[in-house]
């Protein structure tokens, strides 16, 4: 049996006498053949960055794989070792990871059904595939190797992550949202969460398909888009928010001016006019922050049409509010929310996180000025996406603000696995619909569950 099939399957000699004799002669071969590997691996990834020459321009992947693959034929033949086509292609593979990738989890981010990988520790690694959480056979040589790849994502970001600062957020070059915490905060070693984004980005068809959305409110979404109101896309975590944002925001006019304001560029406009502005963590002597809020005042002055900020987290939801209150109509953002009278509640939060000491009602008056619709995601129990609620804020009556569903998700049933259901016109025509109307658009009766003259 050659190396690799013994590495893999933990071969197994000789017929134990007791339990304890059982499980070590169990363990050994493994653990030994294991380590033998590895050695032969770190061999000849040695040699390999060792005789490549430094100024090669590693991003040229194809021209320094082939360098790559004809010095790993040489040294491998030089080590003596006998390994089977099949096994020389998995080393060589991994060694490439090692040097030009991600190591280990190259075939995660490579897996287009993979959408969440979840490292704890060097020695487990859980991915999220169509909703459901499952633990793959991957892992790292060790937590000091989980660290060198962790390293190899924020570095050429210009970001660090130390004991001085042990935790960051950073991005992979397609886009990927990433976030690594370690030692002394993380107990269980280094662990990393990437949220992998598509290589081809998701479309509108693509959320109709999947049953995420239905055509009718699509089409309501649209026209609220391009007539410049005010949207926040609410929901739970990993509920979808940044992608329906980055779906919306493709609905803004190509002639309009763009500027994305988050924490890690994520979204992936298509629009020609469009500048990117991205949050600054503080240096090593803690200084040089540069804050969401700090983005959005700045933002102000540079002629935005739309402004779309990746996440309301903080008191850069007060400046948010006061921009769509100031003439920067159309704008966009996402909120944590499990609900959309929550998401007005968390927005009241944020706004008093600002230093402000305003009023209750005065932070509500400005929230009923300044949002006209809420869209609230959710992921359901069985990892689908879906918007359940599209709520217009209506405005003031007392110290309440008052809204209204335009759309809300009717479950049916639960079957095979399966939410059953879909999105329904709640029968309630919008108020602003002769902002619509204003703007040269107009929609159905029929959108809105009721007929031709609104009853």
């Amino acid at each position: 049996m050659s190396l690799l099939k013994r590495i893999e399957q933990g071969q197994q000699v000789g017929e134990p006498s007791s339990r304890l004799e059982e499980l070590r002669v169990r363990r050994a071969p493994a653990t030994r053949e294991r380590d033998t590997f590895f050695e032969l691996k770190e061999r000849i990834q040695d040699k390999l960055i060792a005789e490549l020459d430094p100024q090669m321009d590693i991003s040229q992947t194809d021209e320094v794989r082939r360098t790559i693959e004809d010095m790993y034929d040489q040294i491998l033949s030089q080590e003596g070792t006998i390994l089977t086509r099949q096994e020389r292609q998995r080393l060589f593979e991994q060694i490439v990871a090692e040097i030009l990738g991600f190591g280990p989890l190259e075939p995660l981010l490579a897996d287009e059904s993979v959408t969440e990988i979840m490292v704890n520790g060097g020695q487990k690694i859980f991915i999220e595939r169509k909703g459901k959480i499952e633990k793959v056979s991957l892992t790292f040589e060790s937590d000091d190797h989980l660290m060198r790849i962790i390293d190899r994502i924020v570095s050429p970001l210009g970001r660090r992550i130390d004991e001085s600062s042990p935790y960051v957020d950073a991005r992979l070059p397609d886009g990927s949202r990433v976030n690594a915490i370690i030692p002394p905060l993380a107990l269980n070693g280094p662990t990393l969460t990437i949220r992998k984004f598509s290589k081809t980005p998701l479309t509108i068809d693509d959320l109709i398909r999947f049953g995420s959305i239905t055509p009718e409110s699509v089409e309501f979404l649209k026209a609220c888009v391009i007539a410049r109101l005010n949207v926040v896309v609410s929901g739970g975590t990993g509920s979808g928010k940044t992608t329906l944002l980055n779906i919306l925001s493709g609905f803004i006019p190509d002639d309009e001016r763009i500027i994305t304001v988050e924490n890690a560029a994520e979204l992936q406009l298509r629009q020609e006019h469009v500048v990117t502005l991205e949050s600054r963590p503080p240096n090593i002597e803690g200084k040089g922050e540069v804050t969401i809020r700090d983005l959005v005042i700045n933002c102000l002055r540079m002629r935005p049409d739309r402004i779309v900020v990746g996440e309301c987290r903080g008191g850069e939801a007060l400046d948010m509010l006061q921009a769509m209150n100031t003439g920067h109509d159309g704008s966009l953002t996402t909120a944590h929310a499990n609900s959309p009278r929550d998401t007005l509640s968390r927005l009241e939060t944020m706004c008093l996180m600002a230093g402000m000491d305003l009023p209750v009602r005065a932070i509500r008056e400005q929230i009923a000025s300044a949002v006209d619709l809420i869209v609230q995601e959710e992921r359901m129990r069985d990892g689908s996406r879906k918007v359940v609620n599209i709520t217009e804020v209506q405005g003031m009556e007392g110290d309440v603000i008052v809204m209204s569903d335009i759309f809300a998700f009717e479950q049916q049933g639960f079957e095979g696995g399966r939410v059953i259901g879909r999105l329904k016109p709640t029968g309630i025509r919008p108020k602003f619909v002769d902002r619509l109307e204003a703007a040269n658009i107009h929609l159905p009766a029929g959108i809105f569950g009721v007929g031709p003259r609104g009853f």
